[in-house]
């Protein structure tokens, strides 16, 4: 059985606010852990008025309070964004809170534009720093050395596990060249996939995090009672890929009923190619898609997400999901395809 995670990256419908959006991620979570999806993770996005999980620290530890058994993480944190040892604090801190639920995931990407990136302090260079900045992390939560002079408190001597997550080559290098385990981007950008897969499994040297190669891969899964039904939710995030790909992006709209005349012959293929690993249908349809993806990608995991304007809609969706790859102890997992 391969295990089921979420990623949720808290939308904003229209007509909602950041604060209904991040009680509804709780209420997404303690969904989730009564499903029994293994993890629940949020994202670090900036100036996006879609999404309610910028300040990716404080919503998770908003999550972490109201659940008990999942674990709960940033997929991810963009590392480049911040002093490392800010960070080694504040999941130090979310670790010291709720012990052995805490993941790491971090990112090299800004999470913005280039003057939200501006606004946000960002030294332009600092995602070249990244391969330091990670061991420089990595050192902040081991035990502390005889006269370490700078210490994270708390974090110091904390079990928090880092991943990489990457949408290109560079962060499978590096997972595999410092042993730790990643998670591919394809539920936005899937083009590279399989070449980063095969790059982290080829070169991956064991660790003390990791003696083997763990993979995650991630997944758009939107489910209903039937095809028709989630086509039609789905056009909610196709809208929002249209529009950040115009540079307006806004908050989550409305489901509509056909997406022609909403996106230029060009857009649509871009969409489309964005999406092409999503597996959208009814149970059985979503089933087929979840095993499909696992076969060919070989993953330990996946992260599914799913943005859907109404909230009961959204929850039917992931308990579907669930269903979907229930194994017969009741967890949420896929059974991989022979």
């Amino acid at each position: 059985m391969i295990p089921l995670s979420v990623l949720d990256l808290s939308p904003i419908p229209e007509g909602s606010d950041a604060g209904t959006a991040l009680r509804r991620s709780l209420s997404l979570a303690q969904h989730a852990e009564a499903l029994g999806f293994r993890r629940f993770w949020m994202a670090e996005h900036h100036n996006m008025p879609g999404i309610a999980s910028a300040a990716t620290a404080v919503a998770l530890a908003h999550v972490a309070a109201g659940t008990s058994t999942i674990r709960i993480g940033s997929g991810g944190i963009m590392l480049p964004n911040h002093a490392p040892l800010a960070i080694a604090e504040q999941f130090g801190t979310l670790a010291s809170l709720h012990p052995g639920r805490i993941d790491l995931g971090l990112g090299r990407a800004p999470g913005s534009d280039g003057r939200t990136a501006a606004a946000l302090r960002r030294d332009p260079a600092s995602a070249d720093r990244f391969p330091q900045d990670v061991l420089e992390l990595q050192h902040y939560f081991r035990s502390p050395e005889p006269g370490q002079a700078v210490q994270a408190v708390p974090g110091a001597g904390l079990t928090v596990p880092i991943w990489l997550l990457g949408s290109s080559l560079f962060s499978a290098q590096l997972a595999a060249m410092l042993g730790l385990p990643f998670a591919f981007a394809s539920h936005f950008a899937p083009d590279a996939m399989m070449a980063a897969l095969d790059i982290y499994r080829s070169r991956f040297e064991p660790s003390e995090a990791l003696d083997r190669p763990y993979a995650m891969v991630g997944v758009n899964a939107v489910a209903a009672d039937t095809d028709a039904e989630a086509n039609r939710l789905s056009t909610s995030f196709m809208q929002s890929f249209v529009a950040l790909r115009r540079g307006v992006p806004g908050k989550l709209r409305p489901p509509v009923d056909s997406m022609d005349g909403l996106w230029t012959p060009l857009e649509e293929a871009q969409v489309r190619q964005a999406l092409s690993v999503a597996v959208i249908g009814a149970p059985d349809r979503v089933r087929e898609g979840l095993r499909a993806l696992a076969a060919r990608t070989g993953a330990d995991e996946l992260i599914v997400t799913a943005n859907i304007f109404d909230h009961e809609a959204r929850l039917r969706s992931f308990t579907l999901v669930a269903e979907a790859g229930r194994d017969a102890s009741g967890t949420a997992g896929v059974l991989a395809a022979e």
